[in-house]
């Protein structure tokens, strides 16, 4: 399974930025996965994205589906076993992702009811990725 965290905006404190990169390798051990960070979210950004039409696309989206860490490693696994190739989870900025974007994903997650700032949500997004592979995997780590 190929993951890829489409981000709008750039990471830029570094301690985000670290925490985000740590994540990222630690997934490794599971899953490819790739960091594309968006400048901008005009049409000649987006046509560079290239998604795959069988892609799952999954819009962070404070109105979406809630889970707990088990019920998204669940869904997660779920994914991995049916033979989803490529899951592609979009996490906008303060201005969000623009409307046919939004419209090619086939869900919509909530990380928390919590507002918080987008460069946090990179983070928690990775963190919750790497710990679900982790509970998959029956690792220690989520004890």
């Amino acid at each position: 399974m190929n993951i890829r965290l489409l981000m709008l905006g750039k990471t830029r404190r570094e301690e985000v930025r670290a925490l985000l990169d740590d994540y990222t390798a630690r997934i490794r051990h599971y899953a490819d996965v790739e960091v594309t960070e968006l400048r901008d979210s005009g049409p000649a950004a987006l046509r560079k994205l290239k998604l795959d039409s069988s892609a799952t696309i999954v819009l962070l989206d404070a109105a979406g589906k809630q889970f707990t860490s088990q019920h998204f490693a669940r869904w997660l696994g779920d994914l991995r076993d049916r033979g989803t190739r490529e899951l592609v989870f979009l996490c906008g900025n303060a201005e969000d992702f623009p409307a046919d974007l939004r419209s090619a994903a086939k869900q919509k997650i909530s990380l928390s009811t919590l507002t918080m700032p987008h460069e946090f949500a990179r983070v928690v997004l990775a963190e919750q990725i790497y710990r679900a592979f982790a509970i998959l995997a029956g690792h220690p780590y989520p004890k």
